[in-house]
């Protein structure tokens, strides 16, 4: 079985392409997960497993552009493996069209923990809870987890991690989205930099994300203090690019992420090769690692 939820959006969801915001469908998949483990099974009666998890990891695939409409955006989610103390749930996030056939804009997936946030500790799954999740459960093989390459900490990467309060959910943890909001930023500060030296006047790519992998390793707290975000060039393709990024409290890592973006064409809407005054600085980027 497979829930359903009709995720409404909002104007203030698109960015500069007039396209959904990579970070805010990982807020769409957050809404319909949440609305899944709290309208279903004997579990949904505490809300614990609703709102008592935290992301160990996402695992996210951009497929097609999504833009602003005033009807719904569905989301279908249910949970492919469930262990002893995490489970993991799939995404694909879609319009349904009037002649049958389905456009697809991503696919996710999610795995979570129970946690007791009392003592800061993960906890394992109970009976009710495993009842509830079972009713979802379409087993798939394990995919190979990719592995992040050696951290770097140059100073053209650096981005400081300033937490809003808003950013912080009811369990006094940054909410699991506002990641990708700042691995965006880092990201983002970390390409001014490296094509600052792009001849003025050279016209400004198109880019947008395909695919992002973050893992949650230690929960970001509120500080006025900020946290470090590194950001590095770890490969480069024709039309994409690999960034990796670490956000770290001193020597503790709390977060990483891959990132693959890819040079876009407007008219085609497809990927594009990308031009020369901007691809060279990648490129040197890697070089020097």
């Amino acid at each position: 079985m497979r829930h359903l939820y009709e995720c409404p959006m909002r104007w203030a969801d698109m960015d500069l392409l007039g396209h959904v915001n990579n970070v805010v469908y990982v807020d769409y998949l957050q809404e319909a997960r949440v609305d899944m483990l709290r309208t279903h099974g004997r579990a949904a009666q505490t809300g614990e497993l609703a709102e008592g998890v935290v992301v160990v990891r996402h695992e996210v695939s951009y497929v097609a552009p999504l833009t602003f409409k005033f009807q719904p955006v569905s989301i279908e989610c249910w949970v492919t493996e469930i262990r002893a103390a995490s489970f993991t749930m799939a995404y694909e996030v879609f319009h349904d069209l009037p002649d049958g056939d389905r456009r697809v804009y991503l696919r996710a997936t999610t795995v979570l923990t129970p946690y007791v946030f009392a003592t800061e500790h993960p906890r394992r799954i109970s009976a009710e809870e495993r009842e509830t999740l079972l009713a979802f459960l379409e087993p798939v093989e394990r995919r190979p987890k990719l592995k992040f390459g050696p951290p770097r900490r140059d100073r053209v990467g650096h981005y400081p991690v300033h937490v809003r309060f808003s950013d912080v959910d009811a369990y006094r943890h940054v909410n699991n989205v506002k990641y990708f909001e700042y691995f965006q930023e880092a990201r983002l500060l970390l390409n001014a930099r490296l094509w600052r030296d792009v001849p003025e006047g050279t016209p400004p790519p198109s880019v947008v994300v395909a695919q992002t992998d973050v893992d949650y390793r230690v929960p970001i707290l509120f500080r006025p203090e900020p946290y470090d975000a590194w950001s590095w060039i770890s490969h480069v393709g024709q039309s994409s690019v690999v960034i990796e990024s670490e956000i770290v409290d001193g020597d503790t890592p709390l977060s990483r992420a891959r990132v693959v973006i890819v040079f876009f064409d407007q008219v085609t809407q497809r990927a594009a090769p990308a031009p020369a005054a901007y691809r060279e600085p990648l490129l040197a980027a890697v070089a020097d690692a």
